[in-house]
Formats: C-alpha cells, sequence, structure tokens
C-alpha cells in the first residue's frame, strides 16, 4: 500500500514537471470595442504555469489615460495535474468621446515577445451602470469577492524625496560644480515604489537644468543603484540618476531651476487575499527646489583669460638624464589634478636657443567619480642638444594655472635636469639647417646677367634717355643760330 502510494506521488510529481514544462502559453485579451465615457478599457495578460517576473510598459492609447495595473493568480488541481494562470491588467479611462486606434503592439513578458493586433475604441455617452459587466475584473468574484466587496486600495505614507544637490554656491570662472539628481527612501519607509520611465524623464530634466555655456563632464549612469547613505545620523537609500560637472565660461549666476521626477507608488489593499491583486499602480510626483551658483571672475593677471583653473601638480618622466650631444631624449610634461583636463593648454616655451623641440605629442585620461573630475594631460617633446653642459628644464618650460585651493595663480616649473656630454654640434647644426629667406631663391633664380623680368624696364630708361638727348641737342643748336 505504502509502495502504491509513493508511486503515486512520484508520477503527479512528474506530471506536474511536465505540465510546467509544455503547458506555458501567454495570451493577450483586450477591452470591448465600444465602452461609454464613465467606463474603462483594459489590456489583459495571461500566463500559464509560470509567474509573470518582468513585462514591459504597456502601450499608450490616443484619447485614454492610464489608471493602474492590477494583478491576478489562480491555481486549480484536477485527476492530480496542477495547472497555474496569472493574469497582469492594464486599466485605461478615456479622457473625451469619439473613436480612437490602439496600434498593433509587442510587449515582453518574462523575456518572450508577445505580439497583439491593434483596434478601433469607440468610447460614447456615459453609462447609466457604471459597473457594468464590460468594466469589472473577472478576477474580483474570485474565492469570494463579488461586485458588491469591491477591493479597497489604500495609501501608506511615505518616508521619500527627490534631490538636486550642488556641492559648490559659489566658483571661480573655470572652476567646476558638481551636479546630482536622486532619489531618497528612509530606510524606515514602507511605501511600494518603483521607478517610471527615467531615461526619457532624465532627457527632459537635463535640458532645463544644463548651463548653456558650460563644459559638461558626464558620469554617464547607466544603471540606477541603491547605496546607503546617513544624512543627519538617519539611514537612507539613495538612487543616483545623474551626475555631472560642469565648467562655466561666462561670469554671473547660473539658475538651475525647480524639477520634478515621477515615481510609481502602489496603493495596497485594505484586506489583501492570498490570490487576488493586493495592490493598485498610481503615481507621485516629487520636486527638487531650485538652485543658484555664482559665477566669479578671475583676479587680475596678464594670462587670466588663458589659464586653467583647478588643483594641479606636475609629473615629469625622469629628474636626470645624461645625453650625447645631437642625440634626441623624450620628455614627459605632465600635468595632473583635479579640474577640466580637456581644457588644459601645453606649457609656455622660454629660451630655446640651447634647446630644438618641436611641436608636442598629448595625451590625456579623465577620471569621473565620488563627485570629483580628475586626471592627467601629458605633453611629450622630442629635445636635441648640440652644446655640452648642464640644462635645467625649468628655465625653458613653465605653465601657469588659477590654483582653487589657494585662491591665487600658480606655476609649475620642471625639477628636469639633462647632463649633456660629448663635443659641440653646433656648427654641423648650422650647416644642415636651412639658412631660408633670399639663400632659397639663389636655386630659383636665371643664372643670366639680366633677368628677363628687367628687360622692358631697362629698354624703356634707354628710350626716354635718347629722347632727352636729342630734345637737349636741338635746344643748343637753336640758341647758336
Amino acid at each position: 500500500m505504502k509502495r502504491t502510494k509513493l508511486y503515486l506521488n512520484l508520477v503527479f510529481l512528474c506530471t506536474m514537471l511536465v505540465s510546467k514544462a509544455f503547458a506555458q502559453d501567454i495570451k493577450v485579451d483586450l477591452g470591448p470595442e465600444e465602452i461609454g465615457l464613465n467606463e474603462t478599457f483594459s489590456i489583459k495578460i495571461t500566463i500559464s504555469d509560470e509567474k509573470i517576473k518582468s513585462y514591459d510598459q504597456f502601450p499608450e492609447i490616443p484619447g485614454f489615460q492610464k489608471q493602474g495595473i492590477s494583478q491576478s493568480s489562480s491555481m486549480n488541481v484536477i485527476n492530480g495535474q496542477m495547472s497555474s494562470t496569472n493574469s497582469i491588467v492594464q486599466y485605461y479611462r478615456p479622457t473625451k468621446k469619439g473613436q480612437f486606434v490602439l496600434p498593433d503592439f509587442t510587449l515582453q513578458i518574462n523575456g518572450q515577445p508577445v505580439s497583439a493586433q491593434g483596434m478601433t475604441i469607440m468610447v460614447t455617452d456615459a453609462s447609466q451602470n457604471q459597473q457594468s459587466q464590460r468594466s469589472r475584473d473577472p478576477f474580483d468574484d474570485f474565492f469570494g469577492r463579488t461586485e458588491q466587496e469591491p477591493q479597497e486600495f489604500v495609501e501608506i505614507d511615505d518616508e521619500a524625496f527627490f534631490s538636486m544637490n550642488v556641492n559648490k554656491d559659489e566658483i571661480y570662472l573655470g572652476e567646476g560644480f558638481n551636479v546630482s539628481l536622486a532619489f531618497y527612501m528612509s530606510a524606515s519607509n514602507q511605501a511600494p515604489f518603483d521607478f517610471y520611465e527615467p531615461g526619457k524623464q532624465l532627457e527632459e530634466i537635463v535640458k532645463k537644468i544644463k548651463p548653456t555655456s558650460a563644459w559638461e563632464e558626464n558620469f554617464n549612469i547607466t544603471n540606477i543603484q541603491p547605496e546607503r547613505v546617513t544624512i543627519d545620523g538617519k539611514n537612507w537609500t539613495r538612487f543616483k540618476v545623474y551626475e555631472a560637472t560642469f565648467y562655466p565660461f561666462n561670469e554671473g549666476e547660473i539658475e538651475l531651476p525647480q524639477v520634478a521626477w515621477e515615481m510609481i507608488k502602489y496603493k495596497v489593499a485594505k484586506n489583501p487575499t492570498f490570490f487576488g491583486n493586493n495592490r493598485q499602480q498610481d503615481f507621485k510626483t516629487f520636486y527638487a527646489p531650485a538652485k543658484t551658483v555664482r559665477v566669479k571672475p578671475l583676479p587680475p593677471h596678464p594670462l587670466k583669460n588663458e589659464v586653467s583653473v583647478g588643483v594641479f601638480r606636475l609629473r615629469e618622466n625622469f629628474k636626470t638624464k645624461k645625453v650625447e650631444t645631437g642625440e634626441g631624449v623624450t620628455y614627459d610634461f605632465g600635468i595632473a589634478g583635479e579640474g577640466n583636463i580637456s581644457a588644459i593648454k601645453a606649457p609656455r616655451k622660454m629660451d630655446m636657443s640651447k634647446l630644438n623641440t618641436y611641436d608636442p605629442n598629448e595625451r590625456q585620461q579623465i577620471n569621473r567619480g565620488r563627485g570629483r573630475v580628475t586626471g592627467i594631460k601629458q605633453f611629450e617633446y622630442y629635445i636635441t642638444v648640440n652644446e655640452p653642459g648642464e640644462v635645467d628644464l625649468n628655465d625653458h618650460f613653465e605653465w601657469i594655472y588659477f590654483n582653487t585651493d589657494r585662491e591665487t595663480y600658480d606655476t609649475l616649473r620642471p625639477q628636469a635636469v639633462l647632463e649633456v656630454v660629448g663635443e659641440s654640434k653646433i656648427n654641423q647644426s648650422i650647416s644642415s639647417t636651412r639658412l631660408g629667406g633670399i639663400y632659397d631663391l639663389i636655386e630659383l633664380e636665371d643664372n643670366k646677367l639680366l633677368n628677363q623680368r628687367y628687360k622692358y624696364y631697362f629698354s624703356t630708361f634707354i628710350n626716354i634717355l635718347l629722347v632727352g638727348a636729342v630734345i637737349l641737342l636741338a635746344v643748343l643748336i637753336m640758341k647758336k643760330r
């Protein structure tokens, strides 16, 4: 008897597994073609023998407004076989009378595309029976719930807010200020939230807050991740949705306006049931207050319109280098620190009569994180020296910038020294150098004594002399007579 019972249990388990593996089915049901202005239209997705783990946003319908989403599930055991269905329903409320078209659409349900054919919906005058069968959820009377006992949903108080944080309210021209947008929930918050089209919302917000005349270093947040933070001794979960550092080009005030952020906030069932719909989708909009950043001018300096602004240090690839006269050496003038790395210009060159060098190769690396933009920009010079001796590179290169920590101008100068040994190559350098100017014309000029270009002018001059001589001779003859 026990063996028989065990055998039947094994058969039942196998049957359930086979049923789950092969009986999966997804179905889309649309509401009626005609509804009253006070009724609701619905799109219902039903999946057999599997839970609804993920789904896309339901399509928009012109002339309708989304009202919320409900979920339902059921389970049956018939002849030892268990089957289940799970449904999700999106409700739409018409905003006006008329004829509206729901186009064909495709939804991703549990990662599987489900296509549905659209339809035309006619919205007529308000119906006298607002609780008509057409607008009623068929799962409402499952397990005892009837039309006379509708499920009631209530809103839970939340401890949440949306914030726009600016790390500085006053900066120098060219100095960066960091802006971040984040949604915060208290660790004790009980209200259920979900994000609603964050990419689309963020695109509109950035258009409003991004300064028109500033360089942007975007931190490129692609995944919204929860972070545990403490504010005034209280624990919060932060969901950062945007972060960037801006470097303004003009003086004055930068106004960052108030921005809104919409979240899906679910209402919960007042009397929850085991199989019924226990929450209802709703929306709540949070507002982040406006911010103002004052951009003040740099102190007077001949190069105030050209220098970089930030905190920087010099990084070189050697301190002392021994080279032969006429041989080349590579020298890296690296500027590292915090600031607008992209805008850093090459150092100034001074008294280059002893050095032979060319325009440098440039490389840069920018790091964005923890509210800061840091990095390094390297200028690689190829240098040759033709006279032996010690060459201090600080006599030949310098980089001037405005130090925001000290609030004064500062200069980075090399510490590197070249020890040049060997015989002087200055004469070889002169002989191998193009003299330019008039010497370049030697190869181009005609080797004849008189160039053809001057024949016309020479002939004209001779003719004028001859005419003058004839006139003078005629005058003398007339005087003698």
